[in-house]
């Protein structure tokens, strides 16, 4: 069940009318019943004004929403735990077990996933990467811990554009709640029960003064006091305990030269620790999905300039659709990509098993940003057969493509251009030239399945077609028997077998009659 579900399902416990709710948190019931319907996204503020008209917290809508949905996939989970499916899982996961052993992974998270008893389950996620001889460092935010303990001494706080003032009563409260959320993640990494995901776990947790920080200063007029910026991290300090297979803790905090503690911001610890030690993944563990559109829609992938032009977008319309987090994590994720961190991965802290999905899945739970595009267009090579012979065998068995076996594959692979998306082939084609008549066969098209969106098709004629002049051709023809109007919505226009290059001619599979298409480039 969506979000949006467990909000309609708590309005109707309470009796309480679409109306009513829409004029209790002042938003259109339209929009209310978009997110009723999970046609449109909430924004942590909008969510936040739910909880407290339907008089609930945000974690128990989000555990509400997981509870149904393991209810209404019960037939999934069942299936999923038939023998050969969990074989067939394995077996997908294990190119990801293979590439992520011995890789640094910097994962950071807020105050609230201890806060909440969320880190119980993480723990045990923590402990299979581990055991996957991933490098892990973790950053922990203790936002809701200092917040708790300033209303305790009855403190004002006092923000600067998100940033907390932090005076010498303040420090004194955020020390004390980093030691606290420190001792407890220690604690639950410590856990061996038998009969637990953690049994045999053999967790050894290091922390200490490995970030060097300086003071923000003053802002807008404003001195923010102990509130402070990193200034390095002590990557080789860092790299040493994670040599010795330790997991390295750290808080946002920060020590000077000369004996202070900064208050740092935990985007700011995880980023510059994710680029001193030159980390291949940044996880935010956030209340969100992921990065959304300006529309709501939740954005698998990213590159970097498209998230800059979001957040450009952003700036200059207003939030509307983002969440407080991603405003906060998203210009981090830009940040540590464009410095030489290979991905940064912007997940759900309400999704059990979050992070396992998102690491070894292929389409992933939340959003992923590089630096460089996924998606890449080639020549093949020799490595590229096994993938080209997963992605045309089906089409061979539906007639739509001439059956080729390995052997021949293999010897024509020169010809043959291929698609990857994140290291795997999802598209193939093959250009044929015949010089003497400056034309060129295009065949064995195709594209993976699960691909078949977002213009991919078109992409790969146009790179082919590319090809061809830069080979000095003058056209491009296909044979078909299915996709006729696939290519004359392409421009292609029918024609006959006798206008094709005569030794092509001589091989036409009387057959199979396929439709001849031509197009001049």
């Amino acid at each position: 069940m969506a979000l949006g579900t467990a909000i309609r399902k708590r309005r109707k416990a309470l009796n309480m009318t679409l109306q009513e709710l829409a004029r209790k948190v002042n938003a259109n019931s339209g929009n209310l019943s978009r997110i009723e319907r999970g046609a449109q996204g909430v924004s942590e503020t909008m969510l936040r004004k739910l909880c407290a008209a339907l008089d609930c917290s945000a974690a128990h809508l989000y555990a509400q929403s997981e509870a149904a949905s393991g209810s209404s996939t019960n037939t999934s989970r069942l299936t999923l735990q038939q023998p050969q499916e969990f074989v067939r899982w394995f077996r997908a996961a294990a190119p990801y077990i293979h590439a992520f052993g011995g890789r640094t992974f910097v994962i950071a998270f807020g105050g609230e996933v201890v806060d909440d008893g969320q880190f119980v389950a993480l723990s045990h996620d923590l402990n299979l990467l581990a055991s996957l001889e991933v490098r892990l460092v973790l950053v922990h935010g203790a936002r809701p811990q200092i917040e708790s303990r300033l209303k305790r001494a009855r403190l004002q706080t006092h923000l600067v554009n998100g940033l907390r003032v932090t005076d010498d009563e303040a420090m004194e409260a955020v020390k004390e709640a980093n030691g606290a959320v420190r001792v407890e993640i220690e604690s639950l990494l410590s856990m061996g029960l038998i009969n637990s995901p953690m049994a045999g776990a053999d967790i050894r947790v290091a922390s200490g003064n490995f970030v060097t920080a300086k003071p923000l200063g003053v802002r807008e007029g404003v001195d923010l006091q102990h509130t402070g910026e990193v200034r390095k991290v002590d990557a080789v300090g860092i790299q040493k305990r994670l040599d010795d297979g330790e997991l390295v803790l750290l808080s946002p905090l920060g020590y000077s030269p000369t004996g202070e503690v900064f208050n740092l911001t935990l985007e700011d610890v995880a980023t510059s620790a994710a680029i001193a030690l030159d980390a291949d993944k940044l996880i935010f563990l956030m209340d969100s999905s992921g990065v959304h559109n300006i529309r709501g829609e939740l954005l698998r992938e990213m590159t970097t300039d498209k998230a800059k032009n979001l957040l450009r977008h952003i700036g200059n319309n207003g939030a509307q659709q983002i969440t407080e987090d991603e405003l906060y994590y998203l210009p981090a994720a830009v940040r540590a990509c464009g410095q030489g961190v290979a991905r940064t991965h912007l997940i759900s802290r309400h999704v059990d098993g979050a992070i396992l999905q998102e690491l070894f899945t292929h389409d992933g739970i939340g959003t992923m940003i590089t630096e460089d595009p996924l998606e890449a267009m080639r020549p093949a090579d020799i490595g590229d057969v096994g993938g080209i012979l997963q992605l045309i065998e089906p089409l061979e068995n539906e007639g739509i493509l001439v059956r080729r076996g390995r052997e021949r594959l293999e010897m024509e692979i020169n010809h043959f251009h291929v698609m990857e998306h994140d290291g795997k082939v999802i598209g193939c084609a093959a250009l044929y030239p015949f010089p003497e008549t400056k034309t060129a066969e295009l065949a064995c098209m195709a594209i993976h399945s699960s691909f078949r969106r977002g213009g991919r098709g078109d992409r790969l004629l146009s790179y082919c077609e590319e090809q061809a002049r830069e080979l000095g051709l003058r056209s491009v023809f296909v044979l078909t028997t299915r996709t006729e109007h696939w290519f004359l919505e392409r421009g292609f226009a029918e024609s006959s077998i006798e206008r094709l290059p005569g030794e092509k001619q001589k091989l036409y599979n009387l057959q199979r009659r396929s439709k001849v298409f031509t197009k001049h480039i």
